[in-house]
Protein backbone atom coordinates (compact mmCIF):
# COMPACT_ATOMS: atom_id res chain seq x y z
CA UNK A 1 0.00 0.00 0.00
CA UNK A 2 2.95 2.33 1.27
CA UNK A 3 4.78 1.55 -2.35
CA UNK A 4 1.19 2.68 -4.12
CA UNK A 5 -0.05 5.77 -1.96
CA UNK A 6 3.15 7.17 -3.03
CA UNK A 7 2.87 6.43 -6.74
CA UNK A 8 -0.30 8.11 -6.47
CA UNK A 9 0.99 11.09 -4.74
CA UNK A 10 3.88 11.36 -7.81
CA UNK A 11 0.97 10.75 -10.77
CA UNK A 12 -1.64 13.60 -9.08
CA UNK A 13 1.83 15.78 -8.52
CA UNK A 14 3.11 16.00 -12.07
CA UNK A 15 2.05 17.05 -15.81
CA UNK A 16 5.17 15.47 -17.24
CA UNK A 17 4.45 12.11 -19.29
CA UNK A 18 7.92 11.56 -18.45
CA UNK A 19 7.76 11.64 -15.01
CA UNK A 20 4.84 10.19 -14.88
CA UNK A 21 6.56 6.93 -16.78
CA UNK A 22 9.10 7.12 -14.55
CA UNK A 23 7.02 6.57 -11.49
CA UNK A 24 5.44 3.99 -13.41
CA UNK A 25 8.53 1.73 -14.48
CA UNK A 26 9.93 2.39 -10.45
CA UNK A 27 6.42 0.84 -8.97
CA UNK A 28 6.43 -1.93 -11.49
CA UNK A 29 10.26 -2.55 -10.75
CA UNK A 30 9.13 -2.94 -7.01
CA UNK A 31 5.69 -4.10 -6.56
CA UNK A 32 4.30 -7.29 -5.37
CA UNK A 33 3.27 -8.96 -8.17
CA UNK A 34 0.06 -9.66 -7.32
CA UNK A 35 0.01 -5.35 -6.72
CA UNK A 36 0.82 -4.84 -10.26
CA UNK A 37 -1.84 -6.65 -11.46
CA UNK A 38 -4.32 -4.60 -9.54
CA UNK A 39 -2.73 -1.29 -10.48
CA UNK A 40 -2.86 -2.19 -13.95
CA UNK A 41 -7.05 -3.42 -13.05
CA UNK A 42 -7.28 0.05 -11.30
CA UNK A 43 -5.88 2.32 -14.17
CA UNK A 44 -7.53 0.58 -16.76
CA UNK A 45 -11.34 0.57 -14.84
CA UNK A 46 -11.52 -2.97 -13.56
CA UNK A 47 -12.19 -1.48 -9.64
CA UNK A 48 -13.85 -3.32 -6.92
CA UNK A 49 -17.13 -2.49 -6.25
CA UNK A 50 -18.11 -0.53 -3.49
CA UNK A 51 -18.16 -2.41 0.10
CA UNK A 52 -19.17 0.44 1.66
CA UNK A 53 -21.54 3.38 1.01
CA UNK A 54 -20.31 6.85 1.39
CA UNK A 55 -22.92 7.71 4.10
CA UNK A 56 -21.62 4.76 6.40
CA UNK A 57 -17.67 6.19 5.68
CA UNK A 58 -18.90 9.55 6.75
CA UNK A 59 -20.28 8.18 9.60
CA UNK A 60 -17.63 6.36 10.58
CA UNK A 61 -15.14 9.25 10.20
CA UNK A 62 -17.56 11.42 12.13
CA UNK A 63 -17.23 9.45 15.12
CA UNK A 64 -13.65 8.91 14.97
CA UNK A 65 -13.02 12.47 14.86
CA UNK A 66 -15.57 14.06 17.33
CA UNK A 67 -17.19 16.32 14.89
CA UNK A 68 -20.85 17.52 14.11
CA UNK A 69 -21.80 16.51 10.95
CA UNK A 70 -22.86 20.08 9.75
CA UNK A 71 -19.10 20.76 9.80
CA UNK A 72 -17.86 17.84 8.31
CA UNK A 73 -20.13 18.72 5.18
CA UNK A 74 -19.14 22.02 5.29
CA UNK A 75 -15.08 20.22 4.92
CA UNK A 76 -16.32 18.01 2.11
CA UNK A 77 -18.11 20.79 0.24
CA UNK A 78 -14.57 22.37 0.54
CA UNK A 79 -12.49 20.08 -0.34
CA UNK A 80 -14.84 18.35 -2.74
CA UNK A 81 -13.67 14.95 -3.15
CA UNK A 82 -14.88 12.22 0.16
CA UNK A 83 -11.74 10.22 0.13
CA UNK A 84 -9.60 13.22 0.33
CA UNK A 85 -11.76 14.95 2.96
CA UNK A 86 -12.10 12.06 5.24
CA UNK A 87 -8.18 11.42 4.69
CA UNK A 88 -7.66 14.87 6.06
CA UNK A 89 -10.05 14.99 8.97
CA UNK A 90 -9.15 11.37 11.05
CA UNK A 91 -6.85 12.03 13.55
CA UNK A 92 -2.95 11.14 12.63
CA UNK A 93 -0.91 8.06 12.78
CA UNK A 94 2.13 8.98 13.25
CA UNK A 95 3.76 5.36 13.70
CA UNK A 96 2.44 5.07 10.10
CA UNK A 97 4.93 7.38 8.54
CA UNK A 98 7.80 4.52 9.69
CA UNK A 99 9.89 3.48 6.51
CA UNK A 100 9.47 0.30 7.87
CA UNK A 101 6.70 -0.70 9.85
CA UNK A 102 5.43 -4.23 11.55
CA UNK A 103 1.80 -3.73 10.53
CA UNK A 104 2.43 -3.05 6.41
CA UNK A 105 0.38 -4.74 4.11
CA UNK A 106 0.32 -4.95 0.21
CA UNK A 107 -2.17 -3.25 -1.56
CA UNK A 108 -3.72 -6.76 -2.49
CA UNK A 109 -4.51 -7.48 0.60
CA UNK A 110 -6.78 -4.34 1.54
CA UNK A 111 -8.29 -4.79 -2.23
CA UNK A 112 -9.28 -8.43 -1.44
CA UNK A 113 -10.97 -8.08 1.81
CA UNK A 114 -12.69 -5.03 0.72
CA UNK A 115 -14.41 -8.13 -1.90
CA UNK A 116 -14.92 -10.24 0.98
CA UNK A 117 -17.03 -8.22 3.42
CA UNK A 118 -18.97 -6.73 0.38
CA UNK A 119 -21.46 -8.87 1.57
CA UNK A 120 -21.23 -9.29 5.39
CA UNK A 121 -23.20 -7.08 8.10
CA UNK A 122 -22.44 -3.59 8.57
CA UNK A 123 -20.69 -4.40 11.98
CA UNK A 124 -18.08 -6.20 9.57
CA UNK A 125 -17.50 -3.93 7.63
CA UNK A 126 -17.49 -0.82 9.90
CA UNK A 127 -14.47 -2.81 12.17
CA UNK A 128 -12.28 -3.75 8.54
CA UNK A 129 -12.43 0.11 7.95
CA UNK A 130 -11.58 1.22 11.23
CA UNK A 131 -8.55 -0.78 11.95
CA UNK A 132 -7.61 -0.17 8.38
CA UNK A 133 -7.59 3.04 9.26
CA UNK A 134 -5.55 2.78 12.33
CA UNK A 135 -2.82 1.09 10.63
CA UNK A 136 -2.57 3.35 7.63
CA UNK A 137 -0.75 6.92 7.40
CA UNK A 138 -2.58 9.80 5.78
CA UNK A 139 -1.68 9.35 2.14
CA UNK A 140 -2.49 5.86 2.47
CA UNK A 141 -5.78 5.95 3.69
CA UNK A 142 -6.73 8.56 0.87
CA UNK A 143 -5.74 5.64 -1.48
CA UNK A 144 -7.91 3.05 0.95
CA UNK A 145 -10.63 5.34 0.77
CA UNK A 146 -10.40 6.00 -3.03
CA UNK A 147 -10.69 1.84 -3.33
CA UNK A 148 -13.99 2.33 -1.32
CA UNK A 149 -15.55 5.26 -3.10
CA UNK A 150 -14.28 3.92 -6.55
CA UNK A 151 -13.64 7.36 -7.97
CA UNK A 152 -10.10 6.88 -8.91
CA UNK A 153 -9.36 10.33 -11.42
CA UNK A 154 -5.63 10.16 -12.19
CA UNK A 155 -3.88 11.94 -15.22
CA UNK A 156 -2.36 8.80 -16.12
CA UNK A 157 -3.36 7.55 -19.50
CA UNK A 158 -3.91 3.60 -20.92
CA UNK A 159 -0.92 5.01 -23.32
CA UNK A 160 1.50 5.77 -20.13
CA UNK A 161 0.90 2.49 -18.46
CA UNK A 162 1.59 -0.07 -21.51
CA UNK A 163 4.58 1.73 -22.03
CA UNK A 164 6.05 1.31 -18.41
CA UNK A 165 4.84 -2.16 -18.54
CA UNK A 166 6.75 -2.26 -21.80
CA UNK A 167 9.79 -1.37 -20.07
CA UNK A 168 9.34 -3.54 -16.86
CA UNK A 169 8.40 -6.72 -19.29
CA UNK A 170 11.06 -6.04 -22.14
CA UNK A 171 7.79 -6.47 -24.40
CA UNK A 172 6.92 -4.44 -27.44
CA UNK A 173 4.28 -1.85 -26.08
CA UNK A 174 2.07 -3.15 -28.55
CA UNK A 175 1.75 -6.49 -27.61
CA UNK A 176 1.43 -5.57 -23.80
CA UNK A 177 -1.74 -3.10 -24.98
CA UNK A 178 -2.94 -6.26 -26.18
CA UNK A 179 -2.98 -8.77 -23.56
CA UNK A 180 -3.95 -6.25 -20.84
CA UNK A 181 -7.16 -5.66 -22.24
CA UNK A 182 -10.21 -8.30 -22.35
CA UNK A 183 -11.67 -9.98 -19.87
CA UNK A 184 -9.57 -10.88 -17.37
CA UNK A 185 -10.12 -10.64 -13.47
CA UNK A 186 -7.54 -9.33 -11.53
CA UNK A 187 -8.33 -11.56 -8.28
CA UNK A 188 -7.20 -14.29 -10.42
CA UNK A 189 -4.82 -13.79 -12.71
CA UNK A 190 -1.20 -13.71 -12.32
CA UNK A 191 1.57 -10.75 -13.26
CA UNK A 192 3.15 -13.60 -15.62
CA UNK A 193 0.04 -14.78 -17.20
CA UNK A 194 -1.37 -10.92 -18.08
CA UNK A 195 1.47 -10.00 -19.80
CA UNK A 196 2.51 -13.30 -21.10
CA UNK A 197 1.52 -15.14 -24.08
CA UNK A 198 -1.02 -17.98 -22.40
CA UNK A 199 -3.04 -15.04 -21.73
CA UNK A 200 -3.36 -14.25 -25.21
CA UNK A 201 -3.80 -17.83 -26.35
CA UNK A 202 -6.47 -18.81 -23.89
CA UNK A 203 -8.70 -15.50 -23.84
CA UNK A 204 -11.15 -15.97 -26.67
CA UNK A 205 -12.56 -12.88 -25.80
CA UNK A 206 -9.45 -11.11 -26.14
CA UNK A 207 -10.10 -7.65 -28.24
CA UNK A 208 -7.64 -5.70 -30.06
CA UNK A 209 -6.61 -2.72 -28.96
CA UNK A 210 -8.37 0.21 -31.38
CA UNK A 211 -6.00 2.78 -33.31
CA UNK A 212 -7.25 6.15 -32.75
CA UNK A 213 -6.67 9.02 -34.88
CA UNK A 214 -5.10 12.87 -34.38
CA UNK A 215 -7.14 16.11 -35.23
CA UNK A 216 -5.97 17.13 -38.58
CA UNK A 217 -4.85 20.77 -38.10
CA UNK A 218 -3.41 21.81 -41.41
CA UNK A 219 -5.83 22.33 -44.61
CA UNK A 220 -6.53 18.44 -45.94
CA UNK A 221 -3.94 19.43 -48.74
CA UNK A 222 -0.93 19.19 -46.51
CA UNK A 223 -1.37 15.50 -46.64
CA UNK A 224 -0.14 15.53 -50.13
CA UNK A 225 -1.57 13.25 -53.23
CA UNK A 226 -5.70 12.56 -52.50
CA UNK A 227 -4.87 9.12 -54.19
CA UNK A 228 -2.81 7.93 -51.32
CA UNK A 229 -6.01 8.37 -48.95
CA UNK A 230 -8.97 6.73 -48.26
CA UNK A 231 -11.97 8.82 -46.72
CA UNK A 232 -14.75 7.62 -45.07
CA UNK A 233 -17.58 9.25 -42.74
CA UNK A 234 -16.44 9.71 -39.36
CA UNK A 235 -20.13 8.49 -37.47
CA UNK A 236 -21.54 9.43 -34.21
CA UNK A 237 -21.58 6.13 -32.29
CA UNK A 238 -19.61 3.88 -29.96
CA UNK A 239 -16.85 2.51 -31.56
CA UNK A 240 -16.29 -1.42 -31.03
CA UNK A 241 -15.07 -4.41 -31.83
CA UNK A 242 -17.30 -7.36 -32.99
CA UNK A 243 -15.35 -10.49 -32.66
CA UNK A 244 -15.82 -14.42 -32.97
CA UNK A 245 -13.83 -17.36 -31.96
CA UNK A 246 -14.64 -21.00 -32.05
CA UNK A 247 -18.35 -20.41 -32.71
CA UNK A 248 -18.36 -17.66 -29.48
CA UNK A 249 -19.47 -14.11 -30.35
CA UNK A 250 -18.22 -10.66 -28.37
CA UNK A 251 -18.80 -7.80 -28.60
CA UNK A 252 -16.40 -4.75 -27.35
CA UNK A 253 -16.39 -1.23 -26.40
CA UNK A 254 -13.52 1.25 -26.34
CA UNK A 255 -14.02 1.19 -22.88
CA UNK A 256 -13.13 -2.09 -22.98
CA UNK A 257 -17.10 -3.17 -21.39
CA UNK A 258 -18.34 -6.17 -22.96
CA UNK A 259 -21.44 -5.20 -24.50
CA UNK A 260 -22.60 -8.14 -26.22
CA UNK A 261 -25.90 -8.71 -24.21
CA UNK A 262 -26.80 -4.90 -24.34
CA UNK A 263 -27.21 -5.76 -28.36
CA UNK A 264 -29.60 -8.55 -29.22
CA UNK A 265 -29.39 -7.28 -32.71
CA UNK A 266 -26.38 -8.71 -33.27
CA UNK A 267 -26.91 -12.07 -31.83
CA UNK A 268 -27.77 -13.42 -35.17
CA UNK A 269 -23.86 -12.82 -35.58
CA UNK A 270 -23.22 -15.73 -33.82
CA UNK A 271 -24.40 -18.11 -36.11
CA UNK A 272 -23.88 -16.07 -39.49
CA UNK A 273 -20.48 -14.92 -39.19
CA UNK A 274 -16.96 -17.00 -39.92
CA UNK A 275 -15.10 -18.47 -36.76
CA UNK A 276 -11.65 -16.62 -36.28
CA UNK A 277 -13.13 -12.81 -37.17
CA UNK A 278 -12.87 -9.47 -35.86
CA UNK A 279 -14.23 -6.29 -37.21
CA UNK A 280 -13.26 -2.86 -36.22
CA UNK A 281 -16.70 -0.62 -36.14
CA UNK A 282 -19.19 1.73 -34.92
CA UNK A 283 -22.04 0.51 -32.68
CA UNK A 284 -24.89 3.29 -33.86
CA UNK A 285 -28.66 3.08 -34.19
CA UNK A 286 -29.29 2.05 -38.10
CA UNK A 287 -33.18 2.62 -39.40
CA UNK A 288 -34.28 -0.89 -40.55
CA UNK A 289 -33.29 -2.52 -43.91
CA UNK A 290 -35.63 -2.44 -47.01
CA UNK A 291 -36.30 -5.50 -48.69
CA UNK A 292 -33.64 -5.49 -51.60
CA UNK A 293 -32.16 -2.48 -51.13
CA UNK A 294 -28.27 -1.99 -51.14
CA UNK A 295 -27.85 1.64 -50.55
CA UNK A 296 -26.08 2.53 -47.41
CA UNK A 297 -28.87 3.51 -44.35
CA UNK A 298 -28.08 6.92 -43.27
CA UNK A 299 -27.58 6.53 -39.08
CA UNK A 300 -30.22 8.02 -36.45
CA UNK A 301 -29.08 10.50 -34.29
CA UNK A 302 -26.49 9.65 -31.07
CA UNK A 303 -29.31 10.64 -28.91
CA UNK A 304 -31.38 7.83 -30.30
CA UNK A 305 -28.53 5.28 -28.91
CA UNK A 306 -28.26 7.25 -25.67
CA UNK A 307 -31.63 5.99 -25.01
CA UNK A 308 -30.74 2.35 -24.46
CA UNK A 309 -26.77 2.99 -23.08
CA UNK A 310 -26.83 1.92 -19.57
CA UNK A 311 -30.01 0.19 -19.54
CA UNK A 312 -29.62 -3.78 -18.19
CA UNK A 313 -33.31 -4.66 -20.00
CA UNK A 314 -33.65 -3.06 -23.41
CA UNK A 315 -37.66 -2.14 -23.98
CA UNK A 316 -39.60 -3.91 -26.84
CA UNK A 317 -40.45 -0.03 -27.78
CA UNK A 318 -36.47 0.76 -27.48
CA UNK A 319 -35.43 -1.85 -29.70
CA UNK A 320 -38.39 -0.09 -32.52
CA UNK A 321 -37.14 3.35 -31.62
CA UNK A 322 -33.63 3.09 -31.63
CA UNK A 323 -32.49 -0.40 -33.45
CA UNK A 324 -29.02 -0.91 -33.20
CA UNK A 325 -26.48 -1.98 -36.16
CA UNK A 326 -22.67 -1.55 -36.76
CA UNK A 327 -20.77 -0.31 -38.98
CA UNK A 328 -17.62 -1.79 -40.37
CA UNK A 329 -14.58 0.25 -40.82
CA UNK A 330 -12.01 -2.81 -41.08
CA UNK A 331 -11.27 -6.14 -40.80
CA UNK A 332 -8.41 -7.21 -37.55
CA UNK A 333 -8.68 -10.67 -37.58
CA UNK A 334 -9.41 -13.56 -40.80
CA UNK A 335 -9.68 -16.68 -40.23
CA UNK A 336 -7.83 -16.75 -36.79
CA UNK A 337 -4.78 -14.92 -38.09
CA UNK A 338 -3.93 -11.13 -36.84
CA UNK A 339 -4.67 -8.88 -39.97
CA UNK A 340 -3.43 -5.56 -38.95
CA UNK A 341 -0.05 -5.74 -39.99
CA UNK A 342 -1.95 -5.95 -43.77
CA UNK A 343 -1.79 -2.31 -45.42
CA UNK A 344 -4.92 -0.47 -45.50
CA UNK A 345 -6.05 -1.24 -48.68
CA UNK A 346 -5.50 -4.45 -48.60
CA UNK A 347 -7.81 -5.04 -45.58
CA UNK A 348 -9.95 -2.95 -46.92
CA UNK A 349 -10.47 -5.17 -50.03
CA UNK A 350 -10.62 -8.24 -48.43
CA UNK A 351 -13.65 -6.32 -45.99
CA UNK A 352 -15.54 -5.19 -49.33
CA UNK A 353 -15.06 -9.16 -50.34
CA UNK A 354 -16.83 -10.31 -47.06
CA UNK A 355 -19.83 -8.11 -46.60
CA UNK A 356 -20.62 -8.18 -50.15
CA UNK A 357 -20.96 -11.98 -49.65
CA UNK A 358 -22.77 -11.31 -45.97
CA UNK A 359 -25.15 -9.14 -46.78
CA UNK A 360 -26.54 -8.73 -42.96
CA UNK A 361 -29.08 -6.80 -41.39
CA UNK A 362 -27.39 -5.89 -38.40
CA UNK A 363 -24.24 -5.17 -40.17
CA UNK A 364 -22.93 -2.03 -42.68
CA UNK A 365 -19.68 -1.44 -44.76
CA UNK A 366 -18.58 2.22 -44.13
CA UNK A 367 -18.40 3.97 -47.49
CA UNK A 368 -15.64 5.23 -48.85
CA UNK A 369 -16.03 9.00 -50.20
CA UNK A 370 -15.68 9.74 -53.45
CA UNK A 371 -13.60 13.08 -54.63
CA UNK A 372 -11.16 14.56 -57.00
CA UNK A 373 -9.37 16.97 -54.80
CA UNK A 374 -8.96 18.82 -51.41
CA UNK A 375 -11.30 21.07 -52.54
CA UNK A 376 -14.18 19.08 -53.38
CA UNK A 377 -13.93 17.07 -50.28
CA UNK A 378 -14.13 20.54 -48.30
CA UNK A 379 -17.22 21.05 -50.33
CA UNK A 380 -18.70 17.32 -49.39
CA UNK A 381 -17.31 18.02 -45.79
CA UNK A 382 -20.60 20.75 -45.09
CA UNK A 383 -22.55 17.58 -45.74
CA UNK A 384 -21.61 16.18 -42.64
CA UNK A 385 -24.50 17.28 -40.66
CA UNK A 386 -26.89 16.10 -42.96
CA UNK A 387 -25.55 12.72 -42.41
CA UNK A 388 -25.69 12.57 -39.34
CA UNK A 389 -21.84 12.61 -39.05
CA UNK A 390 -19.18 14.51 -37.39
CA UNK A 391 -16.34 14.90 -40.36
CA UNK A 392 -14.51 12.55 -41.67
CA UNK A 393 -11.61 9.77 -41.05
CA UNK A 394 -8.83 10.57 -43.39
CA UNK A 395 -6.67 7.51 -43.97
CA UNK A 396 -3.26 6.75 -45.58
CA UNK A 397 -4.31 3.51 -48.35
CA UNK A 398 -0.33 2.14 -47.24
CA UNK A 399 -1.62 2.51 -43.12
CA UNK A 400 -0.93 -0.45 -41.06
CA UNK A 401 -3.21 -1.30 -38.42
CA UNK A 402 -1.75 0.50 -35.05
CA UNK A 403 -2.11 0.38 -31.14
CA UNK A 404 -3.47 4.35 -29.50
CA UNK A 405 -3.39 7.39 -30.42
CA UNK A 406 -0.70 8.00 -34.12
CA UNK A 407 0.60 10.47 -35.75
CA UNK A 408 0.78 10.44 -39.62
CA UNK A 409 -1.41 7.86 -40.93
CA UNK A 410 -5.04 8.09 -39.70
CA UNK A 411 -6.31 11.61 -39.10
CA UNK A 412 -10.39 13.15 -38.10
CA UNK A 413 -11.23 15.56 -40.11
CA UNK A 414 -14.35 17.23 -38.05
CA UNK A 415 -17.09 19.94 -39.07
CA UNK A 416 -16.97 23.31 -37.20
CA UNK A 417 -18.99 23.09 -33.50
CA UNK A 418 -22.47 24.94 -33.11
CA UNK A 419 -22.02 27.82 -30.92
CA UNK A 420 -24.19 29.79 -28.27
CA UNK A 421 -23.28 32.67 -25.54
CA UNK A 422 -24.32 31.97 -22.53
CA UNK A 423 -24.42 32.89 -18.92
CA UNK A 424 -22.85 31.16 -15.74
CA UNK A 425 -25.36 31.03 -13.07
CA UNK A 426 -24.21 28.00 -10.84
CA UNK A 427 -21.11 26.84 -9.64
CA UNK A 428 -19.37 23.78 -8.18
CA UNK A 429 -15.97 22.56 -7.43
CA UNK A 430 -14.31 20.10 -9.70
CA UNK A 431 -12.75 16.77 -8.44
CA UNK A 432 -8.93 15.32 -8.53
CA UNK A 433 -6.43 18.31 -8.90
CA UNK A 434 -9.44 20.82 -9.16
CA UNK A 435 -11.35 19.71 -6.41
CA UNK A 436 -10.41 23.40 -4.24
CA UNK A 437 -11.79 25.26 -6.96
CA UNK A 438 -14.82 25.43 -9.05
CA UNK A 439 -14.80 24.63 -12.42
CA UNK A 440 -18.24 23.04 -13.00
CA UNK A 441 -20.63 25.41 -14.22
CA UNK A 442 -24.10 25.79 -15.22
CA UNK A 443 -25.26 28.26 -18.45
CA UNK A 444 -28.78 29.84 -18.97
CA UNK A 445 -30.04 31.77 -21.62
CA UNK A 446 -32.93 34.37 -22.04
CA UNK A 447 -36.59 32.90 -22.18
CA UNK A 448 -38.12 36.35 -22.07
CA UNK A 449 -37.23 38.18 -18.78
CA UNK A 450 -35.93 34.82 -17.47
CA UNK A 451 -32.88 32.78 -17.16
CA UNK A 452 -33.33 29.20 -18.07
CA UNK A 453 -30.57 26.89 -17.49
CA UNK A 454 -29.97 24.43 -20.02
CA UNK A 455 -26.57 23.17 -20.27
CA UNK A 456 -23.30 22.27 -18.03
CA UNK A 457 -19.71 22.70 -18.69
CA UNK A 458 -16.44 22.45 -17.04
CA UNK A 459 -14.19 22.14 -19.80
CA UNK A 460 -12.03 24.50 -22.58
CA UNK A 461 -10.40 27.29 -20.17
CA UNK A 462 -6.87 27.64 -19.44
CA UNK A 463 -5.59 26.89 -15.46
CA UNK A 464 -5.31 30.62 -15.10
CA UNK A 465 -8.87 31.66 -16.12
CA UNK A 466 -10.39 28.89 -14.21
CA UNK A 467 -8.54 30.33 -11.37
CA UNK A 468 -10.00 33.77 -12.16
CA UNK A 469 -13.78 32.44 -12.06
CA UNK A 470 -13.30 30.85 -8.91
CA UNK A 471 -12.11 33.75 -7.48
CA UNK A 472 -15.67 35.69 -9.14
CA UNK A 473 -17.48 32.33 -7.71
CA UNK A 474 -16.40 33.52 -4.09
CA UNK A 475 -16.55 37.13 -4.30
CA UNK A 476 -20.46 36.98 -5.77
CA UNK A 477 -22.23 33.49 -4.38
CA UNK A 478 -25.65 34.14 -3.90
CA UNK A 479 -26.95 31.25 -2.34
CA UNK A 480 -25.70 27.55 -1.57
CA UNK A 481 -27.43 24.17 -1.99
CA UNK A 482 -25.31 21.89 -0.97
CA UNK A 483 -21.65 22.28 -2.92
CA UNK A 484 -23.52 24.06 -5.81
CA UNK A 485 -23.49 27.95 -5.28
CA UNK A 486 -26.03 30.75 -7.49
CA UNK A 487 -23.86 33.03 -8.41
CA UNK A 488 -24.11 36.43 -9.70
CA UNK A 489 -25.08 36.34 -13.65
CA UNK A 490 -22.50 38.20 -15.42
CA UNK A 491 -19.74 36.00 -17.03
CA UNK A 492 -20.83 35.13 -20.46
CA UNK A 493 -18.78 32.45 -22.42
CA UNK A 494 -19.31 31.04 -26.15
CA UNK A 495 -20.11 27.44 -25.55
CA UNK A 496 -19.22 24.74 -28.74
CA UNK A 497 -21.19 21.76 -29.30
CA UNK A 498 -21.47 18.87 -31.54
CA UNK A 499 -25.01 18.64 -31.66
CA UNK A 500 -28.43 19.46 -30.07
CA UNK A 501 -31.62 17.06 -29.39
CA UNK A 502 -35.23 17.50 -27.65
CA UNK A 503 -35.21 16.52 -24.65
CA UNK A 504 -37.65 16.00 -21.87
CA UNK A 505 -35.52 15.19 -19.06
CA UNK A 506 -34.52 19.43 -19.55
CA UNK A 507 -36.44 22.37 -18.76
CA UNK A 508 -35.06 24.28 -21.24
CA UNK A 509 -36.70 21.27 -23.63
CA UNK A 510 -32.70 21.05 -25.22
CA UNK A 511 -29.96 18.54 -24.96
CA UNK A 512 -26.28 19.21 -26.36
CA UNK A 513 -23.78 17.11 -27.33
CA UNK A 514 -20.31 17.48 -25.42
CA UNK A 515 -20.88 21.38 -24.07
CA UNK A 516 -17.76 22.79 -23.71
CA UNK A 517 -16.32 26.38 -23.00
CA UNK A 518 -14.92 27.97 -26.38
CA UNK A 519 -14.13 31.26 -24.88
CA UNK A 520 -14.79 33.75 -22.11
CA UNK A 521 -16.79 36.59 -23.62
CA UNK A 522 -15.31 39.36 -21.77
CA UNK A 523 -16.79 41.59 -24.35
CA UNK A 524 -20.67 40.45 -24.06
CA UNK A 525 -22.76 41.82 -21.02
CA UNK A 526 -25.42 39.42 -19.70
CA UNK A 527 -28.15 41.39 -21.90
CA UNK A 528 -26.14 39.94 -25.11
CA UNK A 529 -26.31 36.35 -24.91
CA UNK A 530 -28.87 34.35 -27.11
CA UNK A 531 -32.50 32.89 -25.97
CA UNK A 532 -34.15 30.18 -25.92
CA UNK A 533 -35.86 30.45 -29.22
CA UNK A 534 -32.40 30.88 -30.76
CA UNK A 535 -31.77 27.10 -29.04
CA UNK A 536 -35.14 26.19 -30.53
CA UNK A 537 -33.56 27.36 -33.48
CA UNK A 538 -30.75 25.36 -34.09
CA UNK A 539 -32.71 22.67 -32.83
CA UNK A 540 -35.15 22.45 -35.59
CA UNK A 541 -32.35 23.41 -38.39
CA UNK A 542 -29.40 21.06 -36.67
CA UNK A 543 -31.78 18.88 -34.30
CA UNK A 544 -33.45 15.20 -35.33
Amino acid sequence: MRHFAALVAKLGTTTKTNEKLDALVQYFSVADDRDKVWVIAIFSGRRPRRAVNSTQLATYCVELAKLPFWMFDECWHTVGDLAETIALLLPENQAAYNERRDDERPLYYYIEQLKRIEKEEEPVRKKFILESWAELNRSERFVFNKLITGSFRIGVSQKAMVNALAKATGAEASVIAHRISGNWDPGTITFDELTGEEAHATDLSKPYPFYLAYALEDEPASLGNPEDWQVEWKWDGIRGLIIKRQGELFVWSRGEELMTEKFPEYHSLQYLLPDGIALDGEIISLPPAEAGATTFRRPLPFSSLQTRIGRKNVTKKQLQEAPAGFIVYDLLEYEGEDWRSHPLSERRSKLEALMAQWNYTALELSPVVRFEDWEELKTLREQSREMNAEGFMIKKRSSIYQVGRKRGDWWKWKIDPLTIDAVMIYAQKGAGRRSGLYTDYTFAVWDGDKLVPFTKAYSGLTDKEFAQVDAFVKRNSLEKFGPVRTVKPELVFELAFEGIAASNRHKSGVALRFPRMLRWRKDKTVQEINTLEDLKRMLEVYGK
